[in-house]
């Protein structure tokens, strides 16, 4: 686990908690206008292997969690499909800090307000482990799947274009 003296994001005091093994990686210069893509290469990582982690909606108001490759699109039939459901829009970013707790660029699937059903693209299963969001803007955690099961409920699908 990281001893770093940085402060300590919900994600990380959850995991923690749970007992979960974690490697927590930093991009000091990291803004909310970098890509997911920008941010893989800054830490030395393969793009396939970081994950960003999407919020979408349902008109009758409900919450789903979807997390994909950051290089990748996510196929709004194939994530209705996941969670059957008939449609899919995604969470405008002026209410994902009310929704969540996070903001765009920093959201964690792990730690949000509340949990909700959340689903990976299958490609995380070719990986010892993924990275996601810690939950602030430049800052990853790198967790197995394994592992990651034990804070956060999830199913792997394809739900990428």
């Amino acid at each position: 686990m990281s001893k770093d003296k940085i402060e300590k994001t919900n994600a990380m005091r959850i995991l923690e908690r749970n007992k979960v093994l974690f490697v927590h990686r930093v991009w000091e210069q990291a803004t909310s206008e970098n890509t997911g893509t920008e941010l893989a290469t800054a830490l030395g990582q393969n793009p396939d292997q970081v994950f960003k982690t999407l919020v979408t909606t349902t008109k009758s108001g409900l919450y789903y969690v979807f997390m994909i490759p950051v290089s990748e699109t996510l196929d709004l039939k194939k994530a209705a499909a996941a969670v059957n459901e008939k449609s899919l829009s995604m969470l405008k970013a002026k209410e994902l800090f009310p929704i969540t707790g996070y903001v765009h660029g920093g959201c964690s699937p792990i730690g949000m307000k509340k949990q909700f059903p959340t689903v990976i693209h299958k490609t995380a299963k070719d990986f010892k482990t993924i990275l996601f969001s810690a939950g602030k803007i430049g800052h990853q955690l790198e967790v197995s799947l394994d592992d990651l099961c034990r804070a956060v409920k999830f199913s792997l699908e394809d739900i990428v274009v």
